[in-house]
């Protein structure tokens, strides 16, 4: 039935793209076999219509069996995180490329049809370039269909409303969408730990949901999604919450940094690269802002938990060389309490800014191009679990590595 279910889903994405699936003959590659880590993480951070890359990813996930027992996302994350969470293991693919396809088509009008789009978008540079550029002016004109839509008549600058219609954009579609795909009774069943990311609106604190502590609902998911002005914030539990990308958009310090701790395996899939080219024009340096703003510097968040953790793991490797007797002493207490045995595995998956984006990359929804973000995911977590020893425990003296298959093939 899974592979049926995801066979269908890359057919789907064939015929409206107007080509073949590419490596759909992949379905029945052997499982991977993990060492014992108590925990395999799947965090994923925000950025709109980049979010395929994640779904990508995750297909690659699914074709190894490796199945995460926590899921974590922040905007566009968490979205995804819903469909994952909220379906059986063997339709999540299904279910993900269903939810892609849908929020991919203008929000009223008809598509374009396949062939046309796929023409546009396969031809030179200069063309694809403002093929795409003007599939952007259609999502912010038009809006995305089971997305969000413009609110007639658009706000008015200083008339004062309710909260909830302070924003561009009608996100209500959204909701009939996850509760469409998701069956949220499973996502409260624990079977998967799932946390997601949102600002206090009232406050300016960072909040995560999390299904260990809260009966999630759509609002959650909607809410770590909601960035103003584009998107109004959402009331929870009479609270208001944006878009947790605002303050921080990557979970990966909220799983690396939970207690009590555990060995982990965590696959951090970002959609926007810190590293990249000095812009040249007025276009280009809104899109790099944009890269720089949102990729919440992961190497180097990545990098200071690295420290952390070798500091507790030193400590432990300290303390199994005090004598029993001198156990009791209040120092020794306090050490025993920071220090840590636990190893940490980081497979950093990034997208990669391709030549003919614009700084629209991210309200940028065509078919062709999420198939392209699709794609690029399912390469990279490939070529990740394809590299020897990559996802074996850490035994070095942090107790804590961390790969990525662009940074280490340069």
């Amino acid at each position: 039935m899974a592979q049926r279910n995801v066979k269908r889903a890359r057919v789907g994405v064939a015929e409206q793209a107007g080509g073949e699936w590419p490596h759909a003959a992949a379905d029945a590659r052997a499982p991977i076999q993990l060492p014992k880590y108590e925990t395999i993480a799947l965090m994923l951070q925000g950025g709109g219509a980049l979010g395929a890359y994640q779904a990508g990813v995750y297909q690659g996930l699914d074709e190894a069996g490796i199945l995460p027992n926590w899921v974590a996302g922040i905007s566009i994350g968490a979205l995804n995180t819903a469909i994952i969470a909220g379906n059986p293991p063997e339709e999540r693919v299904a279910r993900l490329l269903e939810f892609w396809e849908t929020i991919c088509q203008p929000a009223f009008g008809p598509p374009l049809p396949a062939f046309i789009e796929h023409a546009f978008f396969n031809s030179t540079d200069a063309v694809r370039k403002a093929f795409t550029a003007m599939q952007a002016v259609g999502a912010l004109v038009e809006g995305q269909k089971g997305f969000f839509v413009p609110r007639y008549p658009p706000p008015l600058p200083t008339v004062a409303g309710a909260p909830q219609q302070a924003s561009y954009y009608d996100t209500t579609p959204l909701k009939a969408t996850l509760e469409r795909l998701c069956d949220f009774d499973r996502i409260n069943s624990r079977e998967m730990r799932v946390s997601v990311g949102a600002v206090n609106v009232g406050t300016g604190n960072f909040a995560y949901f999390d299904n260990m502590h809260t009966k999630l609902r759509p609002e959650h998911f909607i809410a770590s999604g909601a960035l103003p002005p584009g998107f109004a914030a959402v009331e929870i539990d009479g609270e208001y919450y944006w878009d947790g990308g605002l303050m921080s958009n990557t979970p990966l310090y909220e799983v690396i940094q939970t207690t009590p701790r555990r060995d982990t395996l965590a696959f951090q899939v970002d959609l926007w690269s810190a590293r990249g080219p000095v812009p040249d024009s007025i276009t280009d340096v809104q899109g790099r802002m944009k890269d720089i703003q949102y990729s919440s510097r992961t190497r180097l968040v990545t990098d200071m938990l690295q420290r952390s953790q070798r500091f507790r793991h030193v400590l432990r490797e300290v303390l199994e060389r005090v004598p029993s007797e001198m156990r009791d002493d209040p120092w020794c207490k306090l050490a025993e309490d920071l220090s840590c045995s636990k190893r940490y595995n980081v497979i950093h998956l990034i997208y990669r800014h391709k030549e003919y984006e614009g700084h629209y990359k991210d309200y940028q929804f065509g078919l062709s191009t999420m198939r392209q973000h699709w794609e690029s995911g399912l390469m990279d977590i490939r070529g990740s679990l394809a590299q020897p020893d990559w996802l074996d425990l850490p035994n070095n003296d942090a107790g804590f590595v961390t790969h990525d298959i662009h940074r280490d093939a340069r």
